[in-house]
């Protein structure tokens, strides 16, 4: 079992998450984060610091959400690690909880 970064973080980035993995299994893009899915260890620490509730296990994907599994582990192989907390992107605020913000992501 994995844990899976879904659309919620998109254009939000908040990296609460980052600074309690043991692994250092998250990766950083321009305005998202995803998991390694061969590095996470299923500890589930970074769940209850996430904000705005962007992180699921892969166990409650639904077919809503399941095109983030792929995303998670493509992007993780492209884009580097992240370790240290870092402040939100000034306008944070004003997309979380939107919806149908795939179309945002920058890969």
């Amino acid at each position: 079992m994995t844990y899976v970064i879904t659309e919620n973080c998109i254009k939000c980035k908040y990296t609460d998450c980052v600074e309690v993995c043991p692994v250092d299994c998250f990766h950083e893009g321009p305005n998202f984060l995803v998991i390694n899915p061969d590095e996470c260890i299923d500890c589930s620490l970074c769940v209850p610091e996430c904000p705005i509730d962007a992180i699921i296990s892969d166990e409650d994907i639904t077919d809503d959400n399941r095109n983030f599994l792929e995303l998670n582990e493509r992007l993780s192989k492209k884009w580097p690690i992240l370790t240290e907390f870092k402040d939100a992107p000034e306008d944070a605020k004003e997309w979380e909880n939107k919806e149908n913000k795939l179309q945002f992501l920058e890969e």
